[in-house]
């Protein structure tokens, strides 16, 4: 079993409830939910003219390979009913994968650790509240250290 951090967003629709019904969703007895951070509302980054979010991180015990558990997440947003028509647009539900233990992946399809992992505080603040000393495994920088290195973006518990 391999822990794993995974990172939850939704901006439409009642996105508190997308958010359970994700982490509901995840659990199988090869993904097994051990943490969650508090839920917090975030501005849009990329594209500004879009609903805020709410994101969230998890934490996990996995049998699943890295590709299996992309399929997995992906099955799982399109079944809550994500449909990918604008990039970095409004969405039902994001499932990302962050980190999966010490694991370096660099496909065309699936990059772990998250390539834009120490940028966005979105995902730096829940990741913080359950693994603050938790290393990259490629810049070596902890959680803590990358956030504090992030400033300009509205985060706030929800």
């Amino acid at each position: 079993m391999k822990t794993v951090y995974l990172a939850l967003g939704s901006n439409l629709g009642d996105r508190r409830a997308h958010l359970d019904r994700a982490r509901e969703l995840l659990q199988s007895p090869d993904f097994v939910i051990t943490r969650v951070s508090s839920i917090y509302e975030t501005e849009p980054r990329e594209v500004r003219d879009q609903p805020w979010f709410l994101n969230q991180v998890i934490e996990a015990e996995t049998g699943l390979f890295p590709r299996q558990l992309l399929r997995h997440t992906q099955q799982i947003e399109r079944r809550i009913g994500r449909a990918r028509t604008i990039p970095k647009g409004p969405r039902v539900i994001d499932i990302d994968i962050l980190l999966y233990g010490e694991a370096i992946v660099n496909a065309a399809d699936l990059r772990i650790p998250h390539p834009r992992i120490g940028e966005r505080r979105f995902v730096l603040e829940p990741l913080a509240e359950l693994a603050p000393d938790l290393r990259h495994p490629v810049t070596k920088k902890t959680v803590r250290e990358m956030l504090s290195a992030v400033t300009g973006q509205v985060v706030r518990r929800a």
